[in-house]
């Protein structure tokens, strides 16, 4: 680990990605996490134009916590977007009613960003939203120069796989079987864009890990979260003019610097401070 880690000098624009911002497993913050909410000036201090929630940003899906939400984000610079998690989902014609659908795509500054919502099929990206996923990939990918996914639960875990021993914070709703392996992941490996996937299910409690990393091929996976306290954290990604992507761990507590992840420094890494 590095200290002081360097900011790109040639930034063409940054983003943030916070998942689980909700908070501590079970407390019913006013708005989001505050420690989170307290990084809100440095946001805005950066430039940062765009934000990312992974999920669980509400305890339960009511109209009060709904509310709550867009007053605090209300407070960013940062147009931010919703990848829903099981909490966000308690009311999905309520959820829907206010935002829209909860898988969908755009593209900024020649970059793909894919949200996606495995809580529909119990953790799958199936029927329309595959063919969703599909239809946006087919028609997209080769105009992009990279691609950024979002989605709040670990799809990458199996009980069997290289990532088995990543805690995220619930199984809850998975199959037994699910198709990220099988169906979704080579929709990405076989293009030439440098892709990034973003999960958001962790860090709410001591058994949860707070922070994963691994790539591979074109393909980075990350996930990152907050609630436990000492651990917190969320990410900033850097996207450059020119050169690689650089993705910084901001903690929330206990961890005095960010840390700066690489393919080269970081690869398959697991942090639970």
């Amino acid at each position: 680990m590095t200290q002081d880690p360097p900011i790109p000098v040639s930034i063409s624009y940054s983003f943030f990605v916070a998942g689980h911002t909700y908070g501590k497993a079970g407390v019913d913050n006013i708005g989001l996490h505050p420690p989170f909410q307290d990084k809100f000036d440095m946001l805005n201090d950066r430039g940062i134009e765009l934000g990312f929630l992974t999920g669980d940003i509400v305890k339960q899906g009511t109209v009060k916590d709904w509310d709550e939400v867009d007053s605090v984000l209300n407070y960013l610079n940062a147009t931010v977007y919703f990848a829903v998690g099981n909490h966000d989902m308690t009311d999905r014609e309520l959820y829907e009613s206010r935002y829209g659908n909860t898988y969908f795509d755009f593209t900024y500054k020649e970059d793909l960003f894919i949200i996606l919502d495995p809580n529909i099929d119990q953790w799958n990206i199936s029927g329309d939203q595959l063919d969703f996923l599909k239809d946006v990939l087919n028609s997209k990918a080769d105009k992009a120069e990279h691609i950024f996914v979002f989605f709040h639960q670990l799809l990458w875990w199996e009980k069997d796989n290289k990532y088995k021993n990543f805690k995220p914070n619930s199984f809850e709703g998975r199959a037994d079987t699910i198709n990220f392996w099988s169906e979704v992941e080579p929709l990405f490996s076989g293009l030439v864009n440098q892709v990034f996937m973003f999960a958001g299910d962790f860090g709410a409690a001591n058994w949860s890990d707070n922070f994963m990393y691994d790539h591979y091929g074109n393909i980075s996976l990350l996930s990152s979260g907050m609630g436990e306290g000492y651990g917190d954290n969320f990410l900033i990604i850097n996207v450059p003019d020119n050169g690689e992507v650089t993705i910084e761990l901001i903690p929330l507590y206990g961890v005095k610097l960010p840390l700066l992840i690489s393919p080269e420094g970081y690869t398959y890494t697991k942090y639970s401070w």
